[in-house]
């Protein structure tokens, strides 16, 4: 029995470009939260569990990672959280993350002024 010409395909929205949003938002948040830096394969190793050649695929963009992979990004990586929380509809619960990461950065600001002056 063979699949007739028409309906083997899902309609385009919610199926595979979604996956491939999603995978390509990981990797962008990947990028900018480990930048190019030569470790950065072997620090989302290290927070995942996951085989580096997963990982190298997860930054490329070719897939995005599921269950306690994204979990452990999500630990360690604020710019993961915020896609994950963006992509799911909840941004309204980035205000308290980004308020913090607000903060931190006045702290350091005011450091460096008062080390200079």
């Amino acid at each position: 029995m063979s699949f007739p010409k028409e309906g083997k395909f899902f309609p385009p929205g919610d199926g595979a470009g979604s996956k491939h949003r999603y995978a390509a938002e990981i990797a962008g948040a990947l990028n900018r939260s480990l930048g190019a830096n030569r470790a950065r394969i072997k620090t989302a190793v290290a927070w995942t569990g996951a085989n580096e050649r997963t990982v190298k695929n997860w930054f490329s963009g070719k897939y995005g990672p599921s269950g306690e992979h994204l979990i452990g990004l999500m630990r360690h990586s604020e710019d993961v959280l915020e896609i994950v929380l963006e992509l799911s509809g909840r941004s309204v619960l980035l205000h308290p993350v980004r308020s913090d990461r607000a903060e931190q950065l006045l702290r350091e600001l005011m450091v460096v002024l008062r080390v200079d002056t």
